[in-house]
């Protein structure tokens, strides 16, 4: 059973596949295969979303599938049931489960234990389906008509903030996936939790980025200018302490001035326009944060229509 629960889930020849689907998906939107057609995927989102829900909701039913949205507290799972449980009974009755979540080990258990594909749609380690869509993003750009993945190899791309997040983390992950180079700028004390270098590690990426607490010397060089909130669900009993510490990392447009001419300025979203980063460098030319945000639909629908594929029989 294949499932997506971390970048390096699809290896580096599975790469081309993938992405050159999700640009027949986003080419062909409204008059391609439904590889979800009979199917129904739970949706299971202890986090609140815009763009997750949205684009995974959309894209279930427009692979021909159905939409079952689940918020944790409107099934047992909210009132002490077993992840184990929630895993087993959930695979007798759906064909793939979307996860939203805060542990990154409840969407581990909950594809060991169950039969059936699962997603992370998000966790406080990681949030792949972001990552890939980013990175299609930019090799929409930089391979046109061409070698999709092959064009992201050897860019640069500068995350500026808390270097220690849930994006962060899989853009260090993925950016090695990809064979880019990542650098990382924020205050110190916000790098990345332990777990998530040992599983670096055993992916054989240990030491495949850079630390630091210069922006400016981040971006140097970068194609990429990335940045996320500040203040992530759960962690807003600290924010008066991480604006004070982090205010020297926003993107202003003299620091995307320092990355190389015609950088691109990304963005998770939704952003805090004069926290990290400014309203000029939202409305910039060089911000494509808005094609982020649209090709999560496109990408996440190659990622299900995929997993689907693999799960058959």
């Amino acid at each position: 059973m294949k499932h997506f629960l971390k970048e390096t889930d699809f290896g580096p020849s599975e790469l081309g596949a993938l992405f050159g689907l999700a640009r027949e998906l986003k080419a062909k939107r409204g008059r391609h295969a439904t590889p979800l057609a009979g199917q129904t995927w739970a949706m299971i989102f202890s986090k609140s979303s815009t763009r997750t829900r949205v684009s995974f909701e959309v894209g279930i039913h427009e692979l021909g599938g159905n939409p079952l949205f689940l918020n944790k507290n409107d099934i047992q799972l909210g009132r002490g049931e077993t992840i184990a449980d929630t895993a087993r009974v959930l695979s007798r009755f759906v064909h793939g489960l979307v996860v939203r979540t805060f542990d990154h080990d409840e969407v581990q258990q909950l594809a060991d234990i169950g039969t059936i594909p699962v997603i992370n749609a998000l966790t406080d380690l990681l949030h792949p389906c972001q990552t890939f869509a980013d990175a299609f993003t930019l090799a929409e750009r930089w391979g046109r008509g061409g070698d999709l993945v092959g064009s992201l190899r050897g860019r640069k791309i500068a995350f500026v903030g808390d270097r220690g997040c849930n994006v962060a983390n899989s853009w260090i992950l993925g950016a090695n996936l990809f064979g880019m180079k990542i650098s990382l700028a924020g205050p110190t004390g916000f790098d990345a939790a332990p777990e998530f270098d040992q599983l670096l590690g055993r992916e054989g990426f240990a030491g495949g980025y850079q630390f630091t607490t210069d922006p400016f010397e981040a971006v140097r060089d970068a194609d990429v200018v990335y940045t996320d909130v500040w203040v992530s669900m759960g962690k807003e009993e600290e924010t008066a302490e991480r604006i004070r510490v982090m205010s020297p990392f926003a993107v202003t447009p003299a620091l995307l001035a320092a990355a190389k001419p015609g950088a691109f300025f990304m963005h998770c979203l939704p952003a805090h326009a004069g926290q990290e980063v400014t309203q000029e460098v939202l409305d910039s030319p060089r911000s494509i944060i808005f094609d982020q945000a649209e090709n999560r639909l496109h990408m996440q629908k190659a990622i299900m229509a995929t997993l689907a594929l693999s799960a058959r029989p």
